[in-house]
């Protein structure tokens, strides 16, 4: 079989992860173009998939102007770029694989399911959780029956502390204007997921947290705006920029501040990472829960938060015959079935296929889904357009309720977009 020819809109991180994947499995699908303002990081990109010249462009709109390179484009633009990029893309004939979130704009998800479905192309969105072994795992423990019926679920994001302070705090989605909430860049997954496992709509949302640690009020005495210029507190503050980037790791977060550590020292001085962060323009929560009731009266309740000493998701599945336990984390997952009524525990093997690839795996599951997916064979792990706006209106819904401070009926705030 031919392999599905592909382009790259945006090349830092996520382009990376994903491009790595056609690296290891070439016969499925080959990056053939890629797009990025950032020279460098497009030319890193290229190098590494042997990608000419005449195919590296310094923004998509240019690619977008060309005849058509391959069969799909991967967008893996900053969050308020998705929309615009991906639609231009379906408009000119490709198949989109698209980071999440769809866009932070409530309408612009709507409209971009309507128009992937109006030009009967495939749009796929980069839900990597539900391709993981461990939530597959998850998932058919739920729907065979063992529990019962699912009345109550507890699932928790805990995002480590210096991720938050990384990318919520100091990075790209630090600002609700200029990304999106949290609640929505960081657990539109956990809402699908959710949604995924249960296959039951949630119908009445209500949501608390704020942004609590993060302040100008908590900034120590004499702290400057850049850690590098020497804080007072730097030997005992875990934030430190200064202790946190300046060493020779070339993998992310690291290789955000700069491909090359020799010029990391420069960019924490004016660049945002640099900053002291407590005193940044982040304004999006630090913890959050999320409180939910589903069509069928189970309750859930998701909770996110950034103060944890790892990065793990944990898990309850509370069932009228039986509980379910999980973790799943970097280098640390399981998963565990209580039988109520005979008292036994039952370990349930969670072993990924691709152990060293990021999300427990799934950035490659996904992958290999798209090219199912492209070929005409997709798998019921297949995150469709239609699917990931449930999770998305979930996470609008729940911010609303936050803000707001009221309970959210679905019904009526789907019929209010």
């Amino acid at each position: 079989m031919t392999p599905i020819t592909a382009a790259v809109l945006g090349t830092g991180d996520r382009g990376h992860k994903y491009g790595n994947y056609t690296l290891a499995f070439p016969a499925d699908i080959q990056i053939v173009a890629a797009a990025d303002p950032r020279r460098d990081y497009l030319n890193d990109f290229a190098q590494a998939h042997h990608i000419p010249d005449n195919r590296r462009f310094d923004n998509w709109q240019t690619f977008l102007q060309q005849p058509k390179l391959a069969d799909a484009v991967l967008v893996t633009l900053p969050d308020r770029l998705h929309f615009e990029a991906a639609s231009a893309a379906l408009r000119a004939g490709y198949d989109v694989l698209l980071e999440k979130p769809m866009s932070p704009v409530l309408s612009q998800n709507v409209a971009l399911v309507n128009l992937a479905r109006d030009e009967g192309r495939l749009l796929q969105i980069c839900h990597v959780l539900r391709y993981t072994d461990f939530f597959q795992a998850v998932r058919r423990v739920v729907q065979s029956g063992q529990l019962g019926r699912v009345v109550h679920v507890e699932h928790s994001e805990n995002v480590v502390w210096w991720h938050m302070a990384h990318s919520f705090v100091r990075g790209n989605w630090r600002s609700a204007e200029k990304s999106g909430p949290m609640i929505l860049t960081k657990c539109c997954h956990d809402l699908d997921i959710l949604y995924w496992i249960l296959r039951e709509k949630v119908t009445h949302v209500a949501s608390f947290g704020s942004l609590t640690h993060f302040t100008p009020e908590n900034r120590p005495d004499g702290a400057p705006d850049y850690c590098i210029e020497g804080c007072p507190v730097a030997d005992t503050c875990k934030y430190d920029a200064v202790r946190f980037y300046l060493n020779e790791e070339k993998t992310w977060p690291h290789n955000i501040v700069s491909l090359d550590p020799a010029d990391r020292a420069a960019a924490l001085q004016s660049g945002p990472y640099g900053r002291c962060v407590y005193d940044c323009d982040n304004d999006v929560v630090d913890h959050q829960v999320v409180l939910m009731e589903t069509e069928r009266g189970t309750t859930i309740k998701l909770t996110m938060q950034g103060h944890a000493e790892w990065e793990h998701r944990a898990m309850r599945f509370e069932g009228t015959r039986g509980t379910l336990v999980g973790i799943f984390g970097k280098g640390h997952s399981e998963l565990k079935l209580h039988d109520h009524l005979s008292g036994a525990v039952t370990e349930i093997p969670v072993e990924s296929e691709f152990p060293d690839v990021p999300h427990g795996g799934g950035d490659f599951g996904l992958m290999r889904a798209f090219v199912h997916a492209m070929n005409g064979v997709p798998d019921d792990s297949l995150t469709t357009a239609e699917e990931s706006l449930e999770s998305h209106l979930l996470a609008f819904a729940a911010e609303e309720a936050r803000v707001m401070r009221t309970t959210v009926t679905m019904e009526t705030f789907k019929g209010s977009g």
